[in-house]
């Protein structure tokens, strides 16, 4: 009987183990949401809100098993304590899973409201093709003949303090969220979400071989 316990409580142990680690995992999903979030505040001029995210709830610890002898009764009283853990231990992981960036910070809000007041200007020159949309969530001169003479200057520092404004963000948004490791990731994602939500029809964006698509 106690061989029994002491194995289904490994089993228990193993699989919360499991249940914890995921929440170390990079949220694809909820990072989707926060760049569609602040994309739409930069082309829309909107202000960023962030998302709050409730913290999660500490599950029961597991008592550990009696040494003394173990009857079927109590033995069973264990059980179903444990499938009662369970219920709660994995249904919480699942939900940690599925938590949402935090994109609300002073930080944040400055450099998306910096981001905000370039647009305007950075739109025109996407829709002529000047400039376009890059594989690691940046903008980059496509043609700058396709600009007039005294706007080359102009596209040229846009660009430059465009792509500052978007490095800071990728990593604001890693360090708000204390994971500083999720920056590459959160750059991806953006990148991905700039193309498929921000990119008008007609601009152009280069692909993972560094050419250059229309959209």
């Amino acid at each position: 009987m106690k061989t029994l316990l002491k194995i289904k409580l490994t089993a228990v142990s193993l699989l919360i183990a499991s249940c914890i680690t995921i929440n170390v995992y990079f949220p694809a999903g909820a990072a989707e949401k926060a760049a569609d979030q602040i994309i739409d505040s930069v082309i829309q001029g909107g202000g960023a809100r962030g998302n709050s995210q409730a913290p999660p709830t500490t599950p029961p610890p597991v008592s550990p098993p009696p040494t003394a002898s173990i009857s079927p009764v109590i033995d069973f009283r264990v059980t179903q304590t444990l499938e009662r853990l369970l219920d709660i231990v994995v249904p919480q992981a699942h939900a940690q899973t599925e938590m949402n960036l935090e994109v609300s910070s002073p930080e944040i809000r400055a450099i998306t409201a910096s981001m905000q007041a370039r647009f305007s200007q950075l739109e025109r020159f996407f829709d002529a093709g000047v400039i376009g949309l890059t594989a690691d969530g940046l903008v980059d001169i496509r043609d700058i003949s396709a600009a007039a003479l005294p706007d080359r200057a102009l596209v040229k520092r846009l660009v430059a303090e465009d792509n500052a404004d978007r490095d800071e963000l990728y990593d604001a948004i890693a360090r708000r969220n204390d994971r500083p490791e999720w920056a590459p990731d959160i750059r991806r994602i953006f990148a991905q979400r700039w193309v498929e939500r921000g990119a008008k029809p007609g601009w152009y964006f280069k692909d993972l071989d560094g050419n250059w698509t229309q959209r």
